[in-house]
Parts: C-alpha cells; sequence; structure tokens
C-alpha cells in the first residue's frame, strides 16, 4: 500500500490451481495450471533448484499452452529469472524436470533447444553490424545466403528496422538495440521466445512504445512468448497469463483481470497494484465484518466467525461530501495529483486509514463520506497454520526454535522432546537487535492493514513468523524477536500427531 511506508512483498505462501490438472501429471507440489487453449508447448514439473544453502525455486509447476504470452511475475529475488534460465537451457535444474511437446529437455544443451532467448542487456556482438547480428545464428546453421537475406529482411520488417542493416548497433538508440535483438532471436523461428526482463533500460516512454511492438510481435507471429518482469503495469498489459512469484513458489495464476481483481492472498493483492488490505471476521455468507462496521459483500462459503482478509481496491471507494446516510466517514489527510486521477488518503471515524483514487479532488482536512459496495469487497482466506513452528525442549522451562532459545512455562517434557510450538496472536514484540537471548530476524514483508502492519520477520533458521505491531519498521531491518513464556504454548509432536 501506499499510504505508509515502502513495503516489499516477500511473504511465502502456496499456490492455487486454476483449472483440471491434466490427467497425467500427479498432484501435489506448488502446481499451477493454465486455461484449456490447446495443446502444452512447455511442462515444467516439479522444479526445485538451490545455490549453495539457498533454495530459489521450491518445486515448481507449470503448463504453458502453444502461443500463450506468459508473464513470470515478481520481486527481485523471487526465482523468475532462474526458471526461465533452466527453461533456455543455461541453468540446471537440481530436481524435477522441463518437458517441450512432450519431449523430456531437461538435459538437453541450450543449442539443441527449440528456444531463442533475449536478455535485458541484449547481448548483441558490438563488432557487427545489424545485419551481421542478425544471420549469426542463420549462418552458423549454414542457411544458403539467399535465404539469410530473405530471412533477415523478413524480420527486420517485423521489428520496425528495414533500411538499418548496414548500421553500426553501437549507433542505435536502446529501444532500436532491443528490437535488433529481438530480430535476431526470431530470425531462428524458434518454438518459445524467452525475454528477461527486455524493457527494463529503457526509459518510460520507450518502454511503453517497446510494451505495444511486443504485443503485436506476438500476434504476428504466433509463437509461444515466456516473459520476465518485476514491473507489475507491463505485466497487465501484455501478457495472456500471469504467473506471480515469491520465494521460488508460484503464488497465483490467471488472466491479468483475474489476477488484479480476484488475488488469493495478500501478496498477490499487495503487489498487483494498490490495495486496501484489512482484517475481517466472516458473520454469514454475503455479510462481513471490518472496520469494526458490517458490510454486504458477494463472498460465500467460509465458516461463521471465521477471520478473513478484505480487500478493497483504491478505485472501487466512492468518496463524496460529508452524508450523514453514508457507510464510513472521515477526515481527507492527503491528496495528491497522480496525472489521471486524485491519490487521497483519509482517516476514518473508527480509526482506519484509506487509500483512495479518484477523479474529483477532495483537500486535506475535507470531512468526507465513502460508499463501498457489495461487489468490491474482495474476502480472502487467511494463511492456515500461522505462528506455528517446530522446536526443541531445553529443560523444564526453556524451549528452542526460531534459531534462539525462549522460556516458557513449565510443562514436565524431556529435553530434546521435539515439539509444535504456537505463538498467541498479536504477542510477539519486535525490538532494536542485542543478541542477549531470544531470536534475532529480518522483516521481509511490511503489509499496512488500515490501522497496524503485519509483518513478515524471516528468522536466522530460515523460519517466518508473523507480527503486528503499530510500531513502523522497514524493509530489511535486523530485529530482535521477544516473546513472554505464556504466549507460548508446546504440543510434544508424537501427540500432535
Amino acid at each position: 500500500m501506499s499510504v505508509k511506508p515502502n513495503s516489499t512483498p516477500a511473504e511465502s505462501l502456496s499456490g492455487k490451481d486454476c483449472t483440471q490438472r491434466p490427467p497425467d501429471i500427479p498432484l501435489g507440489g506448488n502446481n499451477i495450471i493454465n486455461e484449456d487453449l490447446g495443446t502444452y508447448i512447455i511442462e515444467i514439473d516439479h522444479i526445485s533448484k538451490w545455490f549453495g544453502d539457498k533454495q530459489v525455486l521450491d518445486d515448481v509447476s507449470l503448463f504453458v499452452k502453444k502461443g500463450e504470452f506468459v508473464t513470470i511475475l515478481g520481486p527481485s529475488g523471487c526465482g523468475k529469472t532462474t526458471l526461465l534460465r533452466i527453461l533456455a537451457g543455461l541453468t540446471m535444474t537440481d530436481k524435477g524436470s522441463v518437458r517441450m511437446n512432450g519431449r523430456d529437455i531437461t538435459e538437453i544443451p541450450p543449442h539443441k533447444r527449440p528456444t531463442n532467448t533475449v536478455f535485458q542487456r541484449y547481448a548483441l556482438f558490438p563488432h557487427l553490424n545489424v545485419y551481421d547480428n542478425i544471420a549469426f545464428g542463420l549462418k552458423l546453421k549454414k542457411t544458403p545466403q539467399e535465404e539469410i537475406e530473405k530471412q533477415v529482411r523478413r524480420v527486420l520488417k517485423i521489428v520496425g528496422l528495414t533500411d538499418y542493416e548496414e548500421r553500426d548497433v553501437e549507433s542505435l538508440s536502446g529501444g532500436q538495440q532491443q528490437r535488433v535483438a529481438i530480430a535476431r532471436a526470431i530470425v531462428n523461428k524458434p518454438q518459445v521466445l524467452l525475454l528477461d526482463e527486455p524493457l527494463a533500460a529503457l526509459d518510460l516512454k520507450m518502454r511503453q512504445d517497446m510494451q505495444m511492438e511486443l504485443k503485436q510481435m506476438h500476434k504476428q507471429l504466433g509463437i509461444t512468448f515466456i516473459y520476465v518482469t518485476h514491473d507489475q503495469e507491463e505485466a497487465l498489459t501484455l501478457s495472456d497469463t500471469i504467473v506471480v512469484m515469491n520465494k521460488g513458489k508460484v503464488q497465483q495464476i490467471g488472466t491479468p483481470t483475474d489476477i488484479y481483481n480476484e488475488p488469493v492472498n495478500p501478496f498477490v493483492a499487495d503487489f498487483i497494484g494498490d490495495s486496501n488490505i484489512l482484517n475481517g471476521i466472516m458473520k454469514s455468507d454475503f455479510h462481513v465484518q471490518t472496520m469494526y462496521q458490517d458490510f454486504e459483500c458477494v463472498d460465500k462459503g467460509f465458516a461463521p466467525d471465521e477471520r478473513v482478509d478484505v480487500v478493497i481496491r483504491p478505485e472501487d471507494i466512492y468518496i463524496m461530501q460529508r452524508n450523514d446516510s453514508a457507510q464510513i466517514k472521515g477526515v481527507v489527510q492527503s491528496c495528491i495529483f497522480k496525472g489521471v486521477h486524485y491519490e487521497m488518503a483519509v482517516l476514518t471515524e473508527k480509526g482506519y486509514e484509506l487509500l483512495i483514487q479518484d477523479y474529483n479532488a477532495f483537500e486535506a482536512g475535507s470531512e468526507v463520506s465513502l460508499i463501498i459496495k457489495p461487489n468490491d469487497f474482495h474476502v480472502m482466506h487467511k494463511e492456515q497454520n500461522i505462528n506455528v513452528l517446530k522446536g526443541v525442549v531445553e529443560n523444564s522451562n526453556h524451549v528452542s526454535f526460531l534459531g534462539g532459545s525462549f522460556e516458557c512455562l513449565p510443562h514436565g517434557l524431556e529435553t530434546g522432546t521435539e515439539v509444535s510450538v504456537r505463538l498467541t496472536d498479536r504477542k510477539i514484540e519486535l525490538m532494536d537487535y542485542t543478541d542477549e537471548g531470544g531470536a534475532a530476524g529480518c522483516v521481509s514483508f511490511i503489509l499496512y492493514k488500515g490501522n497496524h502492519y503485519q509483518l513478515t520477520v524471516t528468522a536466522d533458521n530460515g523460519d517466518e513468523i508473523q507480527v503486528y505491531t503499530n510500531e513502523v519498521w522497514d524493509d530489511g531491518d535486523i530485529v530482535g524477536i521477544r516473546i513472554l513464556p505464556e504466549d507460548i504454548i508446546i504440543t510434544p509432536l508424537k501427540e500432535k500427531e
């Protein structure tokens, strides 16, 4: 959310199946299935990858239809480029397999795969002109000269560089160099074109122009595009299908409309566009409680009084002059012109801060009323087993977990007993890091929930906990973790099983 300090999503959540699985693919793992558009050209089956002790891909399965424009979207370090390099054959997988057109290509070298890759830095040959850069792959294949000239002219026309054959590539603009890189890739007629953040080095206007050109190229060529980016707007603009990744796992897959309007978890909702993400209670079907008020919604199928997350997009909140009959009343805290709309932060009478986007401006200090229609609430299940960890009994009143030692209530368990540790909600305290007992961690995800922060803290041993606080922490802060003995509930794992 943009009404509070910057947040960098890094929460690791499970993926979601969007349609039925292919009958020959076993169920399990982080499996994501595309809409049924035709024959699968790519099948990534239970891929895992480590670099040293760091796991960068965690049991990822993905199935791509022929002719799709698929964008792999996620923050830096989420594993998207590693997945693309595995597809290209530039990185080997540690577990799992890759198939193209039903053929296992996991061990096949890059030059024997039906793919070509366009890199972020273009990787053009500076000593060759435009023509020779594009023709390079065809010459390696010993293609007849007449056919080379025909194919180079064809792709130059596609990328809008006719009559540029003799130009020195270093004399070209960034956008023109990118077109040459794309032309060099498609001249070999690959079945799959892999693009690794190809527009990242361009300025905004050129990037927007190239987005439209890429979309047109895809339509004209009819080949499968796999596109990697961290730019949400780019993904929404270009894609038939978006795959959202975080921490080596696929979070959600769907059309741009699905991803934006129906996020499956708070990470996706926060990462794809601006959102108001609030705690709520599903009182019954079509009836949700949030911000200490009851609202009608269109969601159903939740347990009575189930705790949920409620997503409201800022453009879906109607703002008007103060009206006593309105659902919500508040005061505008800030109003910023964003070129197409105004972005306002409104503090409600119940103490919640909401982000609102509207074509009309309400200046700071204005008393306003807000209306949210039932269709504009999106209710999501909360992640299960939050703050339930594995630990080991140290003695009669100490247990180790999160990479540290914590005092707990006397329990009568033997030293060395493996236990399940459940932490009481909202009872975890963060402090400036010291090495005086407890545990340490790093703030890895910040989510503002209207009147408090929900932080994900990654401990030194790799375990994650969620912390609710009114204090402001920054992404990447190293913190100490303090939990009182009465807020640590331990259960022997054998009894739990």
